[in-house]
């Protein structure tokens, strides 16, 4: 329908809130000015543009509750099967609800957006159902995606597949959960400062944030443009290996991704075992303030194993890793905080719009009062710092990333893999729902120094479990040079298939 034209109050309201001051005669003669900028945004808008053709049936699916739902982690349930062969044929796949999926509601884990039902695939589940897999629904995530734990859903938290009343993870607590309790054989998660990391940490699977661009995110809310990844996870390497083959490579519709690797066959190089690779344990990954002695021995004793299958290991130090997280939030902060207020989007942006998200998002600020303490104070740090210092430290961040990544390089010209905890904790317990603000906040935010740096710099980062304690898992991480993604499961494999660590 056409757009509608302001009246001369409107259009002076808005003046007034770019600071401009605009006496009665220029108010008209700007309005009578801009009737043909109105007229331009009306023949936009009777031309409908190209969207992404939607080819398998499915139905809007079920919310289960109570028994059917037990760990809190499905949102909705449907089934929507692929082509009848072809590489997934029989694997059951859950995407993380921050994923369109045409007919399927999504919520993003928010309030918001509940009602919200996407009119496009995201590209990465298209290729799922191309490859012959069954899309059994959608998993819950975090409010919005911002929390590293698995309590700030709109509808609840999510439950520790292994021990109930413990964290999941987030913000991919769902899929960690569904994957980890073996009732999916694959989830697809998204990745900005861990959160496909630290679900695997804490519910005992294999999560991998690829290279950044590697797999696109096509229909795929976003959080903050440079830090979006999105990233399979599995109960086992050979099946990670397997989705990513999947989803790897450009779509044309997000101009983030660069050309494809030279081969992304990772399935074929599964099983070169570790015999002459490289490993650097990097100091700077363990010791942190809140680190755990067990996690960290646990961890130290998994990079000793790799010796014995024929890997050598060294410690080695990045001391800007110390800093990696300082970095990462600048940019996690006050990206977030204006990708929400332009709309998910924001302009300058080549890659395909969900115009359909963005109108459901658009009056969010009506039900602000609603969001998580976690989500609260990043917008208003967010808010706060880019109005006072006009976006210069998310600039300066961005700067630095380079440095960051340099101090990466560096490290991986002498080294095949970089290992570290993935997170410096075990699941700790989930907080009470009427917890204060400040352990609300510590709680969603406390696990990321080793995972959100690899966001930044867009190294491919992959956890899997190396041990247990108290009956809670121990997630290593393993970091690879870029498109180093099959380097990085032919270790992960090696270690998995000689059984240390084996969660029990």
């Amino acid at each position: 329908m056409p757009v509608n034209r302001p009246t001369l109050t409107q259009l002076d309201e808005t003046a007034r809130a770019l600071g401009l001051a605009l006496d009665p005669t220029t108010l008209a003669e700007y309005d009578a000015i801009l009737q043909a900028t109105f007229d331009d945004y009306d023949s936009v808008d009777a031309m409908a543009p190209e969207q992404p053709t939607v080819a398998y049936p499915r139905t809007p699916g079920r919310f289960p509750g109570g028994a059917d739902n037990p760990l809190g982690a499905w949102y909705v349930q449907t089934t929507i099967q692929g082509k009848p062969t072809g590489p997934l044929s029989g694997k059951t796949v859950v995407l993380k609800d921050n994923i369109c999926l045409a007919g399927v509601p999504m919520m993003n884990g928010s309030s918001t957006l509940q009602g919200y039902v996407p009119d496009i695939d995201a590209t990465i589940a298209t290729r799922v159902l191309d490859a012959g897999g069954t899309i059994v629904g959608k998993a819950h995530c975090e409010y919005f995606c911002v929390s590293g734990s698995s309590h700030t859903n709109a509808l609840g938290p999510v439950q520790n597949p292994r021990k109930p009343g413990h964290s999941a993870g987030g913000s991919s607590s769902g899929c960690g959960a569904l994957v980890g309790a073996g009732v999916v054989d694959m989830g697809i998660g998204t990745d900005q400062g861990g959160s496909v990391r630290i679900p695997a940490a804490y519910s005992g699977i294999v999560g991998m944030k690829p290279t950044w661009g590697l797999v696109p995110y096509t229909g795929i809310m976003p959080i903050e443009m440079t830090l979006d990844h999105a990233g399979p996870m599995t109960a086992t390497v050979a099946d990670n290996a397997l989705l990513l083959e999947v989803l790897a490579g450009p779509d044309g519709l997000d101009p983030r991704q660069g050309p494809l690797p030279v081969d992304t066959r990772y399935s074929a190089q599964l099983d070169a075992g570790c015999a002459g690779l490289r490993i650097g344990v990097v100091r700077e990954g363990f010791g942190w303030a809140n680190s755990e002695a067990d996690v960290d021995a646990s961890v130290r004793a998994a990079a000793d194993h790799f010796r014995s299958l024929g890997a050598s290991v060294d410690e080695l130090s990045i001391p800007l890793h110390r800093q990696g997280h300082a970095i990462w939030t600048p940019i996690a902060v006050e990206g977030t905080t204006q990708l929400l207020k332009g709309f998910n989007y924001g302009s300058n942006w080549k890659g395909l719009y969900v115009t359909s998200l963005m109108k459901a998002q658009q009056d969010w600020q009506a039900h602000a009062a609603d969001f998580p303490h976690d989500l609260k104070t990043c917008l208003l740090a967010g808010e706060y710092l880019s109005r006072r210092y006009g976006g210069r430290y998310y600039a300066r961040a961005q700067n630095l990333a380079r440095r960051l990544r340099a101090a990466y390089d560096a490290a991986l010209a002498h080294y095949d893999l970089l290992l570290m905890p993935t997170v410096p904790l075990k699941a700790p317990t989930l907080p009470a729902h009427d917890a204060s603000a400040s352990i609300f906040v510590t709680r969603a935010l406390e696990m990321n120094a080793n995972t959100a740096p690899f966001d930044v710099t867009g190294h491919p980062a992959l956890s899997l479990p190396c041990g247990q304690s108290q009956g809670l898992p121990v997630g290593m991480m393993l970091v690879g040079a870029f498109h180093a993604e099959a380097t990085l499961y032919r270790a992960a494999r090696a270690f998995e298939q000689s059984g240390f660590g084996a969660l029990s």
